[in-house]
């Protein structure tokens, strides 16, 4: 009869399997899911709990990147920083002298492309590959004639715009903001190629372009020293970071390292002083080439799994808290002599009295035995 109908039969134990596998597939996933949650609730706590907020002090007057270009410069800083935590603030200061200074690195690159251009000019060399316009896409033979085409029309078009912005007011700005916002970044990215700074090098601008908040102050000596470390100080009252990474070569900023450290912060240095004052105060340092290959993110690794173990071992250390410790200890002195009120109260009762009488009603020196041994010959 079974042989007879098969499928039958198979139908029906697929459906048994299927009913048994659902059942438990529904337990089985109940209970992962709820593990599963527990588990990422607390790799995501542990996450952010051992991630450290960063912020990056940067000494312009004292070490301005002058054989670096400033945005290659900012970015890798700024990745270097982040393997130490999390990055929330990049500050920099200089006075006005830092940005209208222009390096000689610079100087050179400068006049190499004017003698270029006076030679493409004459005919002597020509250009593999044509300059190109990145904002129009227009094609030239020699870059003297690209820099007029961009002065000419798309620096006129980008003035224009501006115009219009600062002329408009409530929600029609607004509109033109968002309307020219792309047009107006393409021209940014195309004149950083084309157009030469008339002031410095473009210092600031790269800076803000790589997110670096830049503060000018007065030409005054120690001015923008003054300004950096009130803003660290500031950053360490309202605890804002837990590392503080800071770009200077200058001895006047051990103070505010020796602070930091004092109330448990991580403290980096990047610096081309080997041993240098500021160097020997922080926890690490490093040099400007470091950070440009790599070599500082690499080491930050153990840095950190240092700075760990040194948490921990601080964490197992005994410290004597007189709030306390001095609670504890008043408990327990009560408790002593409550104790020995005690010992000293059951020793006085009257039961114990009573008990010393009668064992103390003969004279004293005569004692049990003899007592004993009178008695028995008396017998």
């Amino acid at each position: 009869m079974l042989h007879k109908f098969p499928t039958i039969i198979n139908s029906m134990q697929s459906t048994r399997i299927k009913t048994l596998s659902i059942s438990l597939s529904r337990y089985c996933h109940f209970k992962t899911k709820m593990g599963f949650e527990s588990l990422n609730r607390t790799s995501t706590l542990a996450s952010k709990t051992a991630q450290n907020n960063v912020a990056i002090f940067w000494d312009l007057d004292n070490k301005p990147p002058n054989s670096f270009p400033p945005f290659e410069a900012a970015v890798k800083l700024k990745t270097a920083a982040s393997s130490f935590g999390v990055v929330r603030s990049m500050v920099a200061y200089a006075n006005h002298h830092a940005f209208s200074y222009v390096p000689i690195v610079v100087r050179e690159q400068r006049r190499e492309r004017k003698l270029l251009n006076q030679l493409e000019n004459k005919g002597v060399i020509k250009s593999v590959e044509p300059h190109f316009c990145k904002v129009c896409g227009r094609r030239f033979y020699t870059n003297e004639k690209l820099v007029n085409h961009f002065k000419q029309i798309h620096e006129r078009e980008h003035q224009k715009r501006l115009n219009q912005i600062e002329s408009a007011r409530g929600s029609r700005r607004v509109k033109l903001v968002g309307k020219y916002s792309m047009k107006m970044e393409k021209y940014k990215n195309a004149a950083r190629d084309v157009l030469t700074p008339k002031v410095g090098y473009g210092l600031a601008a790269e800076l803000k372009r790589a997110g670096f908040w830049v503060g000018t102050v007065s030409n005054r000596p120690q001015a923008a020293d003054v300004a950096l470390r009130d803003h660290m100080v500031n950053v360490m009252d309202k605890r804002k970071a837990e590392c503080l990474v800071l770009v200077s070569d200058d001895s006047d900023f051990v103070e505010v390292l020796k602070e930091a450290k004092l109330r448990c912060l991580k403290t980096v240095v990047v610096g081309d002083l080997n041993d240098g004052a500021l160097k020997r105060v922080a926890d690490t340092g490093f040099s400007w080439m470091e950070i440009l290959k790599g070599k500082a993110k690499k080491e930050a690794v153990s840095v950190v799994g240092k700075w760990k173990d040194r948490d921990i071992l601080k964490r197992l250390e005994w410290t004597y808290n007189p709030e306390v410790d001095g609670k504890l200890n008043g408990s327990e002195d009560v408790f002593d002599d409550q104790s020995e009120d005690q010992d000293f109260n059951s020793t006085d009762d009257g039961s114990n009295a009573d008990c010393i009488c009668t064992k103390d009603s003969g004279p004293w020196w005569e004692l049990d035995s003899d007592s004993d041994f009178n008695s028995s010959q008396s017998q």
